[in-house]
């Protein structure tokens, strides 16, 4: 038999050694030593992406840099495939017409019209050489049934947008798409911040970076004499492929354009026309009228200007080339880039409205104002879109 102080000793180092066992589970030394390190290396993790994602961040808006293109947007431009060869390349183009009060039609009821008129440019992409050839079939007639106060299918501007057609109402603010000589409304612009029961004057559109901007004549509103109403023409609107449409005021961008020229109120400068080049990472304008005298509806007819401004992406950097021109009636309503020139020639319309008639001329020149093509005459309505479809 076990002497019993002996089993009593056996008995504590077992109860020591059982409370030490139940000590160590509870403690887990182990498992905080590993938990120490995945935090660290998680944290490390962490440091790293952000880091990598303001790298990516920093050179895909870095200026100069054109954002990624997104796999949903329609790039096809022009709609219709241009014909090639070495030395030639021939486009189709349009011209849409804006007859203002003209465009009631007499004998059809609550209908009102406009003309699209086609036709063939070729280019030498060696010799920058321009030709033009207009279909010889009539303008397609277009109509619809809407209207404001009476007045409605003033087209002011053509454009393709995500693989669509656009023309643009300056009366009504509608958009509508072109197809088959139809036209679809499809968004509805109101003037100024949007909050108005008016229409947006819609003078010019481009597009940049899958977005649709659209503008309108840059200048103060005024009466005709002169006399200052509100800065409304002077906002911008964005619209994305799917129509959702923001307000932007342009205020101080159309002052640092005009400023350029030396213009201020209540001198003005009026634009029907601007495009973002995607190539040069610039804004073009081509302004319709330039006066450092306050405006006066009758003596505007003769403020024709010729030059043409560009500016870089936040419009700081502004840079005028003058233009060859004899004319002080004949201002610019529409101009493309020609789509193989790597955007450095310009065809433009020029639109005459002088003593109460009208005229539109066609003319192409580099953006260093080299004319390649003087005026042409191509009608006597006016014509202020002009697109390569």
């Amino acid at each position: 038999m076990e002497p019993k102080h002996l089993h009593m000793s056996l008995l504590n180092e077992d109860m020591v050694s059982n409370r030490d066992w139940r000590r160590a589970l509870r403690s887990q030394p182990a498992y905080r030593i590993v938990n120490k390190t995945i935090r660290g290396q998680t944290t490390f993790i962490t440091m790293v992406g952000l880091t990598g994602l303001f790298i990516l961040f920093y050179f895909y808006h870095k200026k100069g840099v054109a954002p990624m293109r997104s796999s949903n947007y329609n790039y096809t431009y022009p709609i219709t495939r241009p014909i090639k060869t070495s030395t030639l390349h021939n486009f189709k183009i349009g011209i849409i017409a804006d007859l203002d009060t003209n465009s009631k039609s007499d004998n059809e009821k609550n209908t009102w019209f406009s003309y699209l008129k086609t036709g063939y440019l070729s280019f030498n992409p060696y010799s920058h050489r321009v030709a033009i050839t207009w279909d010889k079939t009539d303008p397609a007639r277009l109509t619809n049934n809407f209207a404001l106060k009476g007045r409605g299918m003033e087209l002011s501007e053509l454009v393709v947008f995500d693989g669509r057609l656009l023309t643009f109402d300056d009366r009504t603010g509608i958009i509508y798409e072109l197809s088959n000589n139809k036209v679809i409304p499809w968004i509805l612009l109101m003037d100024g911040d949007g909050k108005s029961v008016k229409g947006f004057k819609s003078e010019w559109a481009t597009v940049k970076d899958e977005i649709l901007y659209v503008g309108s004549m840059g200048k103060e509103w005024t009466t005709a004499s002169g006399e200052y109403v509100n800065s409304n023409p002077q906002y911008i609107k964005t619209i994305t492929t799917k129509g959702q449409v923001s307000h932007i005021s342009w205020e101080d961008n159309y002052k640092r354009v005009r400023s350029i020229l030396g213009i201020s109120y209540p001198g003005y400068m009026i634009h029907e026309s601007a495009v973002w080049s995607n190539i040069h990472r610039r804004w073009y304008f081509l302004p319709r009228r330039c006066s450092t005298e306050k405006y006066d509806e009758k003596t505007d007819e003769t403020k024709s200007c010729s030059v043409l401004i560009s500016t870089n992406e936040d419009m700081y950097d502004v840079q005028k080339v003058d233009l060859k021109s004899s004319s002080n009636t004949r201002g610019f309503s529409s101009f493309k880039f020609i789509p193989t020139s790597n955007d450095l020639v310009i065809v433009a319309l020029r639109t005459v409205e002088f003593n109460g008639t009208t005229e539109t001329y066609i003319t192409a020149f580099t953006i260093y104002g080299q004319i390649i093509m003087d005026d042409t005459y191509i009608s006597n309505l006016k014509y202020e879109g002009f697109e390569f479809i």
